[in-house]
This record gives C-alpha cells, structure tokens and sequence, in this order.
C-alpha cells in the first residue's frame, strides 16, 4: 500500500508536543536543583519513619488497589486486540500500537528501577533507615540503601497508559481526552499517596510521568495509522 503523508494539522503538532516536552524537563530539571523533595517528604515523615506507611488509605487503596487498576487496563487492551468488536471504530494498527506502546513504557522505568542506586526516602537515617540523600543524578554513587527506588514503579502503573490517548484520538476523540485526564489524575494520586508512605520523592513521580509521555510521542511518529487510515480491523 502507497503510504499517506501526515495531514497539515497532524504535521503542526509534532513541533507543539516536542516543545512541550522541552519545557516539562525543564521544570523537572528546576525541581531537582531545588532540593524540594526532601521538604515534601518530611512533610510526612520524622525520625519515628511515616505515619502513613501503613495505613489503609495509602498502603491498601491507593498502592495496592492502584496495581490492580494497572492490571485491569492491561486486560483491557489485550482484550480490545483478541475482541475488535468492543470498540469496532479502532482499527488494528491502532490496537497494536496501544498495547505495544504501554508495554515499552512499562518496560523502560522498570529496567531503570533495576539498574537505579537511589533508594527511596523511608530508607534514609532521617526517617529511621540507614542510607544518606544523594539526587538521582549523582550517578554511580551509593547512598547506603537499597537502591532501586527512581523512577517511580508505582506511578507508572497510571503514566504507562498514557498513550491510550494518542490511540484513541481518531476514531474516539472524546474518550481519548477522558483517558488522558484519568491516567494524570491516577498519576497524580499514586504519586501523592507513595510520596506520605515514603517510598517515593514527587521528583521521581514526575520523572516517571515524563518518560512515558516521551516514549508515547517518540511512539507516536511511527505509529502506522499515519499510513494508513481506517485500517481493517
């Protein structure tokens, strides 16, 4: 098949979502010189550790409930891939290119849990662990801990499906938006609540958010609908 060059529209957002990314690290960037995670943290932990560890809202709810969210979409993309019929109007590039996009984003933050020194903050002497603050990007440095703690795991189990969105867009405008806006909201709230837990900084809730919006627009480029419109489901 011949292939089909982007319309007008679709060539003006790519500058749009590139420079929006650009600013987003930025802020990032700022936010880790700032040195406020750890003013964040401390707003629910002291030397007795957090009080909110264990609690039932951020423990059980928000980390647990929030990894049984995660699996259900899953489920329901694989299922939108073996059922077409539940949304007829998606064609199968676009299926395609849903899952396998949340799967590489899902991917890339858990390879950087693995290969991560960070530890999170319950982990440091200040809330009554053993390791000391070092920023994510003091690369090869050991801080004491157990490391494996940046980005954010839990927070992608929301930021990963992001790209439901971009998949969505063509056929089902509106419910691309409400996926958009429930999966930062998610991110949001998952971030929050492991942030009282002390398991994790907002900076590496916010880098997490960030990849996975990078990883779906680089995706996005090649996502083959841009060939081929309307393809059979």
């Amino acid at each position: 098949m011949p292939t089909k060059p982007l319309d007008r529209s679709a060539r003006a957002a790519l500058p749009a979502g590139a420079l929006a990314l650009a600013l987003a690290l930025l802020a990032l960037l700022a936010w880790d010189l700032s040195h406020l995670d750890l003013w964040a943290v401390r707003l629910g932990g002291d030397a007795n550790g957090f009080a909110l560890r264990e609690a039932w809202v951020t423990r059980v709810l928000i980390h647990e409930g929030g990894r049984l969210v995660s699996y259900l979409a899953m489920g329901f993309i694989v299922l939108l891939n073996l059922v077409p019929r539940l949304l007829p109007a998606l064609s199968r590039p676009e299926r395609r290119w849903w899952l396998v996009t949340t799967l590489v984003c899902l991917a890339v933050i858990s390879l950087m849990k693995r290969f991560s020194l960070t530890s999170c903050p319950w982990d440091l002497a200040e809330f009554g662990g053993v390791a000391h603050y070092i920023s994510h990007w003091v690369l090869g440095a050991h801080d004491g801990g157990g490391g494996h703690c940046f980005p954010s795991g839990h927070a992608s189990a929301a930021f990963a499906y992001l790209c439901g969105g971009w998949a969505l867009a063509r056929a089902y405008p509106r419910a691309a938006r409400a996926w958009v806006l429930a999966c930062v909201l998610l991110g949001v709230v998952y971030g929050v609540g492991q942030m009282l837990r002390g398991a994790h900084y907002p900076s590496h809730t916010m880098w997490t958010g960030w990849i996975c919006w990078a990883v779906t627009v680089a995706a996005a480029q090649v996502r083959p609908w841009r060939f081929k419109r309307g393809a059979a489901a």
